[in-house]
């Protein structure tokens, strides 16, 4: 994770899952040094272009991270610690439920 941050009593670790070909960026969401839960943000190769016309993942993320984290920020007011991607492609997004894809919810 790359960076750390707090809301409310919760820490926030956050970064791109390092050495991934695809887009995928993750929040760690944890309590007294306890993890409650992750968010994900899934972008296909084919949507990149659309938060960025360099498709490099560093610029997407500057070009959306504080509308994410005012996504993670949503879910803790609504104390929804279940584990969610957003997924982001060409028809839209979508968030789905991680815990039934177990083989995708690892940040490391």
């Amino acid at each position: 994770m790359q960076e750390k941050w707090h809301y409310q009593n919760y820490e926030i670790q956050e970064g791109l899952k390092p050495g991934s070909q695809a887009f995928q960026y993750f929040f760690k969401v944890l309590k007294n040094g306890e993890k409650k839960c992750n968010y994900c943000v899934w972008i296909s190769d084919d949507a990149l272009e659309k938060f960025a016309p360099s498709r490099k993942f560093d610029d997407v993320v500057t070009s959306q991270k504080e509308a994410w984290q005012a996504w993670v920020k949503e879910k803790i007011d609504d104390q929804d610690f279940r584990n969610r991607a957003l997924k982001i492609d060409n028809q839209g997004s979508q968030e789905i439920n991680l815990s039934k894809m177990s083989d995708h919810i690892s940040p490391d």
